[in-house]
C-alpha cells in the first residue's frame, strides 16, 4: 500500500507561472488570429511569438506600482518583444485573458480530481469484492436493523464516487470555456473570429454571450460539483468513523507503524483521517456557497467576485484532491473486522429476524396489525432483558398457535438476507472478478 499524493500537481496549476504562461499562450494566439484576418502584420505575430516571454520578478515590481497584475503582465511582456509589443493586448480587456485562463487552470484542476476519482473507485471495487459476502448488521437511526454485507456498504460507495465522477466531467466541460469580447462583450475593438481562433486552440468553448466576464453561474456549477464530492466523502468518512468506535470496531482506518493516536492515552487508535476529510468538506460546501454569491455582480460586471475567486477555485480543488487522495489511502489500507462483526450481529439476540416472522404471521392469515403487535410483544421482551428472541416466540402461545418450532427455525436464517447479492453486485457493475 502506497499513500499517494498529486498535490504539488495541483498545487503548481494555481502557481503564479502556469498563470503568466497560459496568459502569455493566450497573447500570442490573439496576435496570430489578428494576423491571419489581416489586423496586424503577419511577420509581427510571428517575431511576437519568438520572442515573447516574462520574468515573475519583474511584474510583482510592477504591480506594486500599478497595483492591477496584468497591467503588469502586458507591461513586462511588452519589454521582451520590443517595437512590436504595439500589436499586444490589442482589442482586449483584462478579464478577457483572466477569465480565459482561468477556464484553462480549471479544466486542468479537473482532470487531476477526474483521475481521483477513478484510483477510488477502483480501490472500492477491490475491496467490496473481497468483502462481498462478509456479513454484518446493517442500522437505521444507528439501531440495529437487518444483515447487509461490508461489501454492499463499500458497493454503494463504488456506485456513488461513479456519479461524482460523471458530474465531474460535465463540469469539466462546462467550466472549459472563454471569452476575448472586450470590454462589455460586444466584440467593439475585436474580431469575434479572433475568440474562436484562440478558444480553439487552448481546447475551450468560447462563450455564447458574455459582458466583460464570463458569467459566474459557470464557476458555481463547477464548485458545487466539488462541494458534491465532498459530501458523499464525508459520507463515506462518516461511517468508518462509527465503525471504529470502539463498541463496534469492525471496521478502522490504517494505523501506521509509529503512529501515535494521542500525547496522553498510547493506546488510542483515532480515525484522524476521515475527521479530517469530514472536517475539509465544510469547507469546500461554504466556498460552493460563496461562488453562488459570486454570480450576482453589477450591471456588466464589478470585481467583487475577484477576490473570492482568488481563494476558493485553488483552495476547493486543492483540498479535494487531498481528500480524494487520503481516502483512497484509508480504502487500501482499510482495517476489516468480519469476526467482530458477526459478534456485533448477534448482540440482539435474534431481533434482527423479527420482519421474517412478523411476515410469516400474516402469511398463516393473520392481518398485519395483529402481527405486527404479537412479535412486537416478543420482541420488547428481549429489548428488557429477557431470554432470546426467539425462545420468546416459542413461549409465546399466540404466535406457537401459528409456526411450528421446526418453521421458525427456518426463519432465523442469515442466508435469507443475502440471496440478491450478487444481483445488486451486477446492477453496479461490480460483478465478475
Amino acid at each position: 500500500m502506497i499513500e499517494r499524493y498529486s498535490l504539488p500537481a495541483m498545487s503548481a496549476i494555481w502557481q503564479e507561472k502556469n498563470k503568466f504562461r497560459i496568459m502569455l499562450d493566450i497573447e500570442i494566439l490573439t496576435a496570430e488570429a489578428q494576423a491571419k484576418l489581416k489586423i496586424i502584420p503577419a511577420s509581427a505575430a510571428v517575431r511576437i511569438r519568438r520572442k515573447a516571454g516574462f520574468n515573475l520578478t519583474r511584474i510583482r515590481k510592477i504591480e506594486e506600482k500599478t497595483q492591477h497584475d496584468v497591467v503588469a503582465f502586458v507591461a513586462d511582456v511588452s519589454r521582451s518583444i520590443g517595437t512590436d509589443a504595439q500589436y499586444l493586448h490589442r482589442g482586449l480587456t483584462s478579464s478577457d485573458v483572466l477569465d480565459t485562463t482561468l477556464g484553462v487552470q480549471l479544466r486542468q484542476a479537473a482532470d487531476i480530481l477526474i483521475e481521483d476519482l477513478r484510483m477510488l473507485r477502483d480501490a472500492l471495487a477491490v475491496k467490496a469484492r473481497r468483502y462481498k459476502d462478509s456479513v454484518c448488521m446493517g442500522r437505521t437511526h444507528g439501531v440495529h436493523a437487518e444483515p447487509v454485507t461490508f461489501g454492499l456498504k463499500l458497493a454503494l460507495w463504488y456506485d456513488e464516487t461513479g456519479r461524482n465522477l460523471e458530474r465531474l466531467k460535465r463540469a469539466r466541460e462546462a467550466v472549459s470555456v472563454g471569452k476575448l469580447s472586450g470590454a462589455v462583450g460586444t466584440y467593439s475593438n475585436i474580431d469575434p473570429r479572433v475568440e474562436s481562433y484562440v478558444c480553439g486552440k487552448l481546447g475551450l468553448k468560447p462563450a455564447h454571450i458574455s459582458t466583460q466576464i464570463i458569467q459566474r453561474d459557470v464557476y458555481a456549477e463547477y464548485m458545487n460539483t466539488l462541494a458534491l464530492a465532498g459530501a458523499s466523502l464525508e459520507k463515506f468518512a462518516t461511517e468508518i468513523r462509527h465503525l471504529q468506535k470502539t463498541e463496534v470496531l469492525e471496521a478502522e482506518e490504517p494505523f501506521g507503524k509509529g503512529q501515535k493516536g494521542s500525547s496522553a492515552m498510547p493506546h488510542k487508535r483515532n480515525p484522524v483521517i476521515c475527521e479530517r476529510i469530514c472536517g475539509l468538506s465544510r469547507l469546500l460546501r461554504g466556498n460552493a456557497l460563496a461562488a453562488m454569491e459570486n454570480v450576482a455582480l453589477w450591471h456588466e460586471r464589478d470585481i467583487s467576485h475577484s477576490s473570492v475567486e482568488r481563494v476558493i477555485l485553488p483552495d476547493s480543488t486543492l483540498a479535494l484532491d487531498y481528500m480524494l487522495c487520503k481516502f483512497i489511502h484509508v480504502v487500501e489500507g482499510m482495517n476489516v473486522y468480519p469476526t467482530a462483526m458477526m459478534a456485533n450481529l448477534i448482540k440482539t439476540k435474534g431481533l434482527i429476524f423479527s420482519q421474517r416472522v412478523l411476515i410469516a404471521l400474516m402469511a398463516k392469515g393473520l392481518s398485519r396489525p395483529e402481527a405486527y403487535d404479537l412479535v412486537q410483544r416478543c420482541a420488547m421482551k428481549t429489548w428488557s432483558g429477557g431470554v432470546d428472541f426467539r425462545s420468546e416466540l416459542l413461549m409465546d402461545k399466540d404466535v406457537i398457535r401459528h409456526i411450528a418450532a421446526q418453521e421458525l427455525d427456518r426463519l432465523f436464517d442469515l442466508n435469507y438476507y443475502l440471496r440478491n447479492v450478487n444481483t445488486i453486485f451486477r446492477k453496479v457493475g461490480l460483478s465478475g472478478k
